[in-house]
């Protein structure tokens, strides 16, 4: 049984003659006859009553006629949305983002992927660097804006730079460090430090370790999220390092001087399984962000 027998089954239901279904499918009266035929033969059953006026259904033809329609309608739909899904205009996509990276880019990227892609619902997953990694290479994610990871968690990744930021020193108001227009590593070395913990975290803290050295960091609390970490640094005697985004994100809870004397920067942009499958949808959004990280 093929998909066509149902076709010309439901014609010729439909119009109880095959005269008029032939015409309507443009086939030969003959050939549909005989595929109809066919089909009942398949089936083991009679489908229609014929007589020299036309034909009407049988019990077993008025129930396979409207479960015919139910399939056919359903191939069509699929159908329809698998090309949709060809094109970028359908489907569901995963991207994971590492807060506080959300804040720039991926608002605006988004607003204008789904003003071009209403289709597509996209699924936010909030995740630590190593979770995002993780989780592209299982192929939960399709994409994922982060921190550039390094080779030993970039196995089986892809990563395309879409910016690079400098780094700032974040302190309470009145922190004693905020008298200074800018902070050496050498003068924030000797400041008690917050910072995330090392699970899931590990990008920041090479980050960290590139920023202090040859000094090492004087780490006095770690941190399980970034809000955590906020409140500890407005309690008062604690800094913090962070990049341009977090205190675009953070704003004027905290106060911020330049880090000084460090070649070190944060550098965002798009990760993806080597391997992976992205789809039509999912390289839409990266052009969309591509094109915000450009402004």
């Amino acid at each position: 049984m093929e998909l066509r027998h149902l076709r010309y089954f439901v014609a010729v239901g439909e119009a109880l003659n095959f005269t008029k279904a032939a015409t309507r499918l443009r086939l030969a009266q003959p050939a549909l006859s005989r595929q109809v035929s066919d089909l009942e033969d398949e089936l083991g059953v009679d489908l229609l009553k014929r007589n020299s006026h036309g034909v009407t259904l049988t019990a077993e033809g008025k129930l396979f006629l409207e479960d015919a329609k139910r399939i056919l309608q359903l191939v069509d739909e699929s159908a329809t949305k698998v090309r949709a899904l060809a094109r970028g205009e359908f489907g569901e996509l995963r991207v994971g983002y590492l807060p506080p990276l959300d804040q720039e880019i991926l608002p605006r990227a988004l607003a204008e992927f789904q003003k071009l892609t209403p289709g597509v619902k996209v699924i936010l997953h909030d995740l630590g660097s190593d979770e995002l990694c993780n989780e592209l290479r299982n192929g939960f994610l399709q994409l994922a804006l982060m921190i550039q990871p390094s080779e030993e968690t970039s196995a089986g990744l892809e990563f395309e730079e879409l910016r690079r930021y400098p780094f700032f020193v974040a302190m309470a108001p009145g922190h004693p460090l905020s008298r200074m227009k800018n902070i050496s590593v050498e003068t924030l070395a000797a400041h008690p430090l917050v910072v995330l913990g090392r699970r899931n975290n590990s990008e920041y803290h090479r980050l960290l370790h590139k920023v202090f050295s040859p000094l090492r960091p004087n780490v006095a609390t770690e941190s399980d999220s970034i809000n955590s970490l906020i409140t500890e640094v407005r309690i008062g005697a604690k800094v913090a390092v962070v990049s341009e985004l977090f205190r675009q994100a953070i704003g004027k809870r905290l106060h911020y001087r330049p880090l000084a004397k460090t070649t070190a920067t944060l550098c965002l942009g798009i990760a993806r399984a080597k391997h992976g499958d992205v789809t039509p949808a999912g390289e839409k959004l990266c052009a969309s962000i591509r094109k915000v990280a450009a402004v």
